[in-house]
């Protein structure tokens, strides 16, 4: 293991991308003329981010071609997926954007919306019956200067089905500390290594989505792919290991995805391969 490491340095990501089974690999997913724009992307993502350079490279270019298969960009300012870096190893990890660009890519969906709602917008919440009342503050300036007491999100599909759901702050935070371990480690450390601590809004958004859209709406293959993926490591063979969870996420996700298949979107437990 540590002369796999060794060598790893000394070669860089351009030189391991720059290998002829690696660069077959490459072009079988993305293309011929697509490919140098794909290793250009994944080693500028590298050379920007001194954690992510110290993940393994498999790692890297497993997480990087599950997104191009998906045809989502890991750009930061988009939002769609992230390279992460955890334990020497890279996860692919889905954005909000990336969930509702791949909601809208289905043409299932003829909205969704997603929001934080600040301390004074919530009048009244039925825990039972899933019924709430807000009184949205107009005032933007004086919005942004509230602290955010919980999160919001719903779809309405083409058929005109609508599902809404609300989650207090304490439950996200307690979803956050019970599925990433990294972000546990934060809190005990007072470090800020994960999304969770470097952004908890824009993880709280995602998190919304994905159980919004994972447990009431209708999942492409796509969709399937990106949830399995999520949050993991993706090894050569296609399967995921999930680092940062304790949880068996992935059995989670495989039984929400069965409980939302529809007739149009039948399952594929094989999504994640990268073909």
């Amino acid at each position: 293991m540590a002369n796999e490491v060794s060598v790893q340095k000394k070669m860089g990501i351009a030189g391991f991308l720059a290998q002829d089974k690696v660069k077959a690999n490459i072009v079988s997913v993305v293309g011929e003329k697509s490919a140098p724009t794909f290793i250009s992307s994944v080693v500028s993502a590298v050379q920007t981010n001194k954690e992510l350079a110290k993940c393994s490279h498999a790692s890297i270019l497993s997480a990087a071609l599950l997104g191009e298969s998906l045809h989502l960009t890991p750009s930061p300012q988009l939002g769609q997926y992230y390279l992460v870096p955890y334990s020497g190893e890279a996860q692919f990890q889905m954005g909000a954007k990336g969930y509702k660009q791949l909601a809208i890519r289905s043409g299932q969906y003829r909205k969704i919306v997603t929001s934080n709602i600040k301390d004074g917008e919530l009048k009244s919440y039925n825990p039972i019956t899933e019924e709430f009342v807000f009184e949205p503050i107009l005032d933007e300036k004086q919005r942004n200067e509230l602290p955010t007491v919980g999160y919001y999100a719903m779809f309405v599909l083409n058929n005109g089905f609508t599902k809404e759901i609300y989650w207090s702050k304490e439950k996200m935070e307690s979803h956050a500390k019970q599925y990433s371990k990294g972000y546990a480690n934060d809190l005990k450390k007072g470090t800020a290594y994960t999304f969770w601590s470097k952004d908890f809004d824009g993880m709280a958004e995602k998190t919304m989505v994905r159980q919004l859209i994972s447990k009431w709406g209708i999942m492409s293959i796509e969709m399937q792919k990106a949830f399995e993926g999520d949050m993991g490591v993706i090894g050569d063979d296609g399967n995921v290991h999930y680092v940062d969870n304790e949880h068996d996420a992935k059995e989670d996700a495989l039984n929400d995805i069965e409980q939302t298949a529809t007739e149009d979107f039948p399952i594929d437990t094989t999504a994640t391969e990268v073909e």
